[in-house]
């Protein structure tokens, strides 16, 4: 320069920071973005560079650290990463089971017969009382509950592997005396 103050010549640089991002990061494309990181944080500092300092070295040792920053950063990532994994779950169930086995349920739900159907939706899934639900199909709570008994015990079946809802149903247990095994 005329006035005989040094410049802050980066371009002129430019070669030797590749060169040492290029040794440090051992890929270029990573060198490039080193690069050019460290020259923002140049920039950024340039009024902390003395103009009766070296330049070259200056522009080098932001190089360094901005790849030691860098390195930093990974290994504080990989850290939360692995201590993630370590408190995770080892395994999560598969999202395709959930739906098959929703897909099981609604098949044998509607396997049912259309009374029993009625009473179970009612019941369990609207969340009536025995005497709403009664009330809703016009028929005695008696009757209800024994629909709704028919239909577990079928439901039941079919998740022991028993048949399926469509089999025929359980015969009617006399309560207090015995069955007649011959009927």
């Amino acid at each position: 320069m005329a006035d005989g103050t040094p410049r802050f010549d980066v371009i002129g640089q430019l070669a030797a920071l590749r060169r040492y991002a290029r040794s440090l990061t051992r890929d270029p494309g990573d060198a490039e973005d080193l690069v050019h990181d460290a020259l923002v944080n140049a920039y950024e500092r340039r009024r902390g560079w003395r103009a009766d300092g070296n330049l070259k070295g200056w522009l080098l040792a932001i190089v360094h650290n901005t790849f030691v920053d860098r390195l930093r950063a990974r290994r504080a990532e990989r850290a939360r990463i692995d201590a993630a994994a370590e408190i995770a779950p080892n395994h999560a169930p598969a999202e395709q089971e959930h739906a098959v086995r929703l897909a099981q349920v609604r098949e044998s739900f509607m396997l049912l017969s259309e009374e029993q159907r009625a009473a179970l939706h009612l019941v369990a899934i609207e969340g009536l009382s025995y005497q709403e639900a009664a009330a809703v199909l016009g028929v005695p709570v008696g009757t209800l509950m024994s629909r709704l008994g028919r239909a577990r015990a079928a439901l039941r079946a079919l998740e022991e592997g028993g048949g399926g809802a469509a089999a025929e149903p359980p015969r009617l247990r006399i309560v207090g005396g015995q069955d007649d095994a011959g009927s």
